[in-house]
């Protein structure tokens, strides 16, 4: 068995679980506990570059897509955003049906390659003499694809991991995640020194400049991920007590290695907490998406101040649930999953609660360009456009304020800023304490059974609320304002919370459920 000093030396910042901690009496070389946690850790890197590869271009893309077509408008844009989306919910199932019959580096290694050949592939937009907007979408959309590998990865550590890992585990891959989408913009700026002319490689057509060094990078260190899946990552799979499982997707088989118990599924608490995970990404999403219009309408910011305060905001919020993802690793300990998830909402139903306009002052109100009181059929594009367009485009800001086009303007209090920074600072609290507990307790209803197709499934919500957050947000937010907006928003997360209350018994771990371990 594994000394206590070689497993404390296995974990410094991302410990996946504590020395002493196993009380499970099982037989585990050294060997294979460190090519466990190897293969574990190279995952960790995995969802990292994943989500890289999402924010890296974020901040860049529409003033790309403006300069390679023309004809791209707002609407085209809100499909460019979200064609990763939909790659990913199409991807997320086809990837995790694969991993539970074959060996799960091929899925790893074929979305990986496709995610490498889509970067390559953005890289070149620039090339063919017409359609430049759509080999974007069609680039940004395979990116997506490529990281349905997501299902394989966290249906990998939950098959990998026992169940006392299984939270700190889980809570290591969603800090990677987040990491990533800090990380990508902070990428983007630096490469913003290059400029937008940069250099030409005329013999292969390739222009390095601030638009493509970023997917450049993103393609190089695909690769060296490739590299290091075929190195160094080795199938494992154990039950909720960390005894080794055979199955289909095992290498080398061992004397050791258990039979998969049987047993069913609960089928009713996978569906609730398929919608659960949906409603928890769905409000992230809407809340992301309506910070920059929000903050303009409110506090009568210039295109330059939002981009600048928001981005520090939403890069505080990033640091913020880094944190919490670590600090629930302990907490779970003590109260468990199910009430952290529960405690998760209220802190959510909190901060938009907080968010609901009062009082008797109102925003400034922007009376130029007014042409008529029609409300305008404002796209999700148009909306997310303030987060790209660069003050360096007009050197007049032009009109400030809440734009008198919205007719909420004139009779909804505006929100002041110390309740949107509280809000904000509760639902950077809230989320990510819902968003690994809910991957958490799925992973344990699901139990040592091969998860792909289940975490697949899983994925596929996440990145459909992911598409219809933003889009739910922009036309209520425009046409009805705050107060029903964030109203609507707190009903939802009411009901999502009486939905818990009502399959909070069934979330259990499936050992549990079948009698093999007490919770």
């Amino acid at each position: 068995m594994a000394s206590l000093e070689a497993k404390a030396e296995q974990e410094p910042l991302l410990s996946d679980s504590l020395p002493g901690s196993r009380e499970w009496d099982i037989i585990e070389t050294e060997e294979h506990y460190k090519s466990r946690w190897r293969s574990i850790r190279i995952l960790y890197l995995t969802m990292f570059l994943s989500s890289v590869g999402f924010s890296i271009v974020m901040m860049s893309i529409w003033p790309y897509l403006q300069k390679i077509d023309q004809t791209a408008d707002a609407s085209f844009l809100g499909w460019v955003i979200a064609s990763f989306s939909l790659g990913q919910m199409v991807a997320s199932p086809i990837f995790g049906l694969w991993s539970n019959y074959r060996p799960r580096k091929e899925p790893l290694i074929v979305s990986t390659l496709i995610s490498v050949g889509a970067n390559c592939l953005y890289a070149y937009v620039h090339v063919p003499a017409s359609h430049n907007k759509y080999y974007m979408l069609v680039a940004r959309g395979l990116v997506g694809f490529g990281a349905g590998n997501v299902a394989v990865i966290r249906s990998y550590i939950a098959g990998a991991t026992s169940l006392q890992e299984r939270t700190s585990s889980m809570a290591n891959t969603s800090a990677c995640q987040a990491l990533g989408f800090i990380l990508g913009p902070v990428f983007q700026t630096c490469f913003a020194l290059i400029g937008e002319k940069g250099v030409t490689w005329d013999t292969i057509k390739l222009q390095i400049n601030m638009y493509t060094a970023p997917v450049l990078l993103g393609a190089f260190l695909g690769i060296l991920n490739i590299i290091l899946i075929l190195t160094i990552l080795r199938e494992h799979r154990v039950d909720d007590s960390g005894r080794q499982c055979k199955n289909v997707n095992f290498e080398e088989a061992s004397t050791d290695e258990i039979q998969v118990p049987q047993g069913s599924i609960d089928q009713v608490a996978v569906v609730a907490s398929n919608v659960l995970f949906f409603v928890i990404l769905f409000i992230f999403a809407l809340f992301e998406t309506i910070v920059t219009p929000l903050t303009m309408d409110m506090y009568a910011w210039t295109r330059e101040q939002a981009v600048l305060y928001d981005g520090i905001i939403l890069a505080a919020l990033g640091v913020e649930a880094v944190i919490i993802f670590m600090g629930v690793k302990l907490l779970s300990k003590k109260i468990g999953e199910r009430a952290i998830l529960l405690g998760g909402l209220i802190v959510v139903w909190a901060g938009f609660f907080i968010l609901l306009p009062w009082g008797n002052q109102f925003p400034k109100i922007q009376w130029e360009d007014l042409h008529n009181n029609s409300i305008p059929n404002t796209t999700f594009g148009e909306i997310i456009i303030t987060l790209w367009k660069s003050p360096r485009e007009d050197h007049n800001e032009g009109p400030t304020g809440c734009p008198i086009e919205q007719a909420w303007c004139l009779y909804t209090p505006m929100i002041h800023l110390a309740q949107f920074l509280t809000s904000a600072v509760l639902i950077g609290i809230g989320y990510p304490s819902c968003n690994v507990m809910s991957y958490t307790l799925y992973s344990k209803i699901l139990g040592p059974k091969p998860q792909g197709v289940y975490m697949g499934w899983l994925t596929a919500s996440g990145s459909a609320a992911r598409i219809l957050g933003p889009v739910f947000i922009s036309q209520v937010y425009t046409s009805w304002g705050p107060r029903w907006a964030f109203s609507l928003v707190c009903g939802m997360v009411v009901l999502t919370i009486t939905l818990l209350g009502v399959v909070y018994k069934r979330l259990i771990a499936y050992s549990i459920r079948h009698g093999r371990s007490q919770e």
